[in-house]
């Protein structure tokens, strides 16, 4: 069976910067949250469970030993700062019940990143009550692409606390319905995503393939092919890149208002809204209208 999506990192230099710039889009943000690692995270929540991550570095020499320590997600969030900035998108994360399975198979089939990572963090709801959230995370990265990463992610403890507040947002995004990725051959890099995500690889067709989680699609597109699609220059990098995520709303009518009101640039190109990336936002959003 396909994996489900879980969610998605997108470093940042601030994490109040990327407050800002989420709220301006519409979206509910979360209270700060720190990792016992050196990074912290302020998330948006969706209410089908995936969520969008924020990530900074909330403490250098914590990260900096983490990483040397061998934590892989903070020693690849530095890679991908070290080579492209404070801003962008790294890591594409899938939901698991067995991250140690996982991690086995990433190690037969030669795609992991290394070792499995155990941790706690505090989380807080928009009402202040605060519980501990536990995670299992199994680590994938492909070969010649330093610029993304994937993992698989088990939520150990679940914290009982109430979401329904943050998972409503006035643009009224529902879900993340996909992402796009960038590579210049989406056929190599598809068969790579398909042994993370468990699904069959696809056959390149017009310069793209696209693989079906459960619940999200991922596409895998040329450069020249996610410029003609979102009207935006394709991220630089040698191999796999991610490029962009598309969120599922109700009504573009409902984004384009808060667009307008917030003096937010964006585009509209056929049934989709297309804003650029900037400085707390990281990557491309689009936004579609879903069912």
């Amino acid at each position: 069976m396909p994996r489900s999506l879980d969610h998605l990192v997108l470093p940042t230099a601030s994490l109040h910067t990327a407050r800002d710039r989420l709220m301006q889009l519409g979206f509910t943000v979360a209270p700060a949250g720190r990792h016992p690692f050196g990074t912290e995270n302020t998330c948006v929540y969706f209410a089908d469970g995936t969520f969008i991550e924020p990530l900074a570095t909330g403490d250098e020499t914590q990260a900096r030993l983490a990483a040397d320590e061998g934590n892989v997600f903070v020693a690849r969030d530095r890679q991908f700062r070290a080579r492209n900035g404070d801003e962008g998108f790294s890591a594409l994360v899938l939901a698991t019940g067995d991250a140690d399975g996982d991690h086995a198979g990433f190690v037969r089939a030669g795609i992991s990143a290394g070792k499995r990572l155990d941790f706690s963090r505090p989380f807080t709801d928009a009402s202040g009550n605060t519980d501990m959230a536990s995670f299992r995370l199994a680590f994938a990265a492909g070969k010649n692409a330093p610029d993304s990463f994937f993992f698989t992610c088990q939520r150990v403890n679940a914290p009982k606390v109430g979401r329904s507040a943050l998972q409503a947002h006035e643009n009224g995004v529902r879900r993340i319905a996909g992402v796009i990725a960038v590579s210049e051959e989406p056929q190599a890099s598809g068969e790579f995503l398909s042994a993370v995500a468990g699904t069959q690889t696809p056959v390149a067709s017009g310069g793209q393939i696209e693989l079906q989680l459960a619940n999200a699609t991922v596409q895998c597109v040329t450069p020249a092919t996610f410029e003609q699609i979102s009207g935006q220059a394709a991220p630089q990098s040698t191999g796999l890149r991610l490029a962009a995520i598309i969120f599922g709303v109700q009504a573009l009518a409902a984004i384009e208002t808060v667009l307008r009101n917030n003096a937010v640039g964006h585009e509209r190109i056929g049934r989709r809204v297309i804003v650029p990336a900037v400085a707390g936002q990281g990557t491309v959003f689009i936004f579609e209208e879903i069912a």
